[in-house]
């Protein structure tokens, strides 16, 4: 396969990626919200249910923390690779 050709496969995954850190830095905004209500119903209540609640909402977070992390760690790796190839490819 040539360099060419594996640009065009690396930017389709890049903007795959793209799209999915969009979707998911979306629904990490609304477990936040929903986080940051959870925990100050727990402060002031005094139902063991909203303190669950409150736990739950923020490995929730913690999680999609997580993925998103993973997301960009993965198209930062094939810019990195892209750019490289990119520098080949002006060699020739």
């Amino acid at each position: 396969m040539g360099i060419e050709a594996k640009l065009f496969k690396i930017n389709e995954a890049i903007e795959a990626l793209r799209s999915e850190e969009h979707l998911v830095a979306e629904e990490l905004r609304y477990h936040r919200h929903l986080n940051d209500d959870a925990q100050r119903d727990a402060v002031v209540s005094d139902d063991w249910q909203d303190r669950s609640f409150a736990r739950d909402t923020a490995a929730d977070v913690n999680r999609f923390e997580a993925a998103l992390d993973e997301i960009r760690s993965r198209r930062e790796r094939l810019e990195q690779r892209r750019d490289k190839l990119l520098r080949r490819l002006g060699d020739l």
